[in-house]
């Protein structure tokens, strides 16, 4: 712990008194006793708090702080560009970072993925997928296809549409009723793989991928536009796709004509070791998604990617995508994206992924010799840890218990150890792990032995 001035003290309890009262956080708990942690500074890998504490940043901030806190460079970027253009929208005009980095985007996009459409941020990008879907098959001839079909538990956003693509039911249930079309399928989840799939994942793969065209069928091909899968799918814990998963969901969209959104918030720009993951996984999409690590954090940017195919009907001269937002590829958001990418470039940092993943992994299955620790599970820098109460029969904790494991013990017991990263019971209970990508074994090592200690004290508890 370092310690602090008594006015530095006065200063951050001044903080934290206005934070109480006018303060609304997000997904946050409110009400007497609870008080926010004031984040000041970070640096590399590393965060402080206002009394001083450090921490391992263990999962980029929310997935975005790809390339690590304190880079002066994106800093500056920001502010020189503020300088020559602050703003101007993309209203029927365009900006010179936005255009470059459109270009940037699309060069790194698989197939005929050239057209960007810039947001603020990744529900953006999903609800601006969907409106494009809908828009793309009334102009060709097929206006009755509007729904959408998604994976269970999975997290796609939480504006009404991005909402209605999310496979959360709490998340849903306040903002009932949503937006019509969301249609839901199984998840990846290997782990809890029905029986006689436990042992083959390329078969549990395909059942997953079929029951997508099943879904379709039910629904009636002439009114399912689109598939949204994030390629290792977030809530829920990280579910890697099993073999040949996402070349059957290639296969199914093609023969039903429905589109392949790859909702790549968290997972693009080296999360999973490329630009985007869906190259990681050997698809190609019609659509991308992202945000998030686009500027590690340093400015807020999403873009929606589309094929030439879906853009054509919109170059006729007339026909309007009539959609847009006031900040949607923001002059210094972009000129930043610009900058972080030419330091993912220059340093080499989805390399550094690919080549360090492996030992990622090695150091957090070494928590599987823990009762508590049930599977180990993800790709690239993006991991879940799934905990149990019985190891051999994989039974889970009750919501009582996973109130009291994960928010009353967990969540304190690792930020006080030094590590900050989430504790989550959307789905069964995980503790989720994704840290800068500028991280190797000393920094796994460091969460490695925070989590052990921890999590042998959770399974003692329990």
């Amino acid at each position: 712990m370092t310690i602090i001035s008594e006015t530095e003290q006065h200063l951050a309890g001044g903080l934290s008194a206005k934070a109480d009262r006018h303060l609304w956080g997000h997904f946050a708990r409110h009400g007497e006793g609870i008080t926010p942690t004031i984040i000041t500074r970070g640096d590399g890998v590393h965060i402080w708090d206002s009394e001083g504490n450090k921490y391992i940043d263990g999962l980029s901030g929310l997935f975005v702080v790809q390339v690590g806190h304190g880079r002066a460079e994106l800093a500056e970027t920001a502010a020189k560009q503020a300088e020559s253009l602050a703003f101007f929208p993309l209203w029927s005009f365009a900006t010179p970072p936005a255009i470059e980095l459109a270009e940037r985007i699309a060069g790194y996009a698989p197939g005929d993925l050239n057209r960007v459409f810039f947001t603020t941020g990744g529900g953006e990008a999903v609800e601006s997928a969907w409106k494009l879907a809908k828009q793309y098959f009334k102009l060709t001839g097929k206006p009755g296809k509007y729904k959408v079909i998604s994976r269970s538990i999975a997290y796609h956003g939480t504006p009404q549409g991005a909402l209605a693509i999310t496979g959360i039911p709490a998340f849903k249930a306040p903002f009932d009723p949503p937006t019509p079309g969301g249609f839901r399928v199984p998840n990846t989840n290997f782990y809890r793989a029905p029986e006689q799939f436990s042992t083959d994942p390329k078969a549990f793969g395909r059942y997953c991928a079929d029951r997508i065209a099943e879904a379709i069928e039910y629904e009636g091909p002439d009114t399912v536009a689109a598939v949204f899968l994030e390629p290792v799918q977030n809530a829920g814990g990280c579910f890697p796709p099993p073999p040949g998963y996402f070349e059957r969901v290639r296969e199914i969209c093609d023969e039903y004509d429905v589109l392949l959104v790859s909702d790549e918030v968290i997972c693009a720009y080296g999360r999973i070791g490329s630009m985007f993951a869906c190259n990681d996984f050997g698809y190609t999409p019609d659509i991308i998604t992202c945000a998030k690590g686009l500027t590690s954090g340093y400015s807020p940017i999403g873009a929606m990617i589309a094929s030439d195919r879906l853009f054509e009907p919109f170059n006729d001269g007339s026909t309007v995508f009539g959609h847009g937002y006031t900040f949607g590829g923001h002059p210094v958001s972009a000129a930043v994206a610009l900058a972080n990418l030419d330091i993912f470039e220059r340093e080499g940092i989805n390399d550094h992924v690919k080549q360090n993943a492996p030992a990622f992994r090695a150091t957090l299955e070494k928590l599987l010799d823990i009762p508590i620790v049930g599977d180990v599970r993800g790709e690239g820098f993006f991991y879940g840890i799934e905990l149990v109460k019985d190891k051999a029969t994989k039974e889970t904790f009750n919501d009582e218990e996973c109130e009291r494991l994960l928010r009353g013990f967990l969540t304190p017991a690792l930020f006080e150890a030094g590590l900050y990263c989430r504790a989550d019971d959307r789905g069964d209970p995980v503790v989720q792990l994704a840290p800068p990508l500028i991280c190797g074994q000393r920094e796994f090592d460091a969460i490695y032995d925070i989590l052990h200690n921890v999590l042998t004290e959770a399974s003692a508890r329990m």
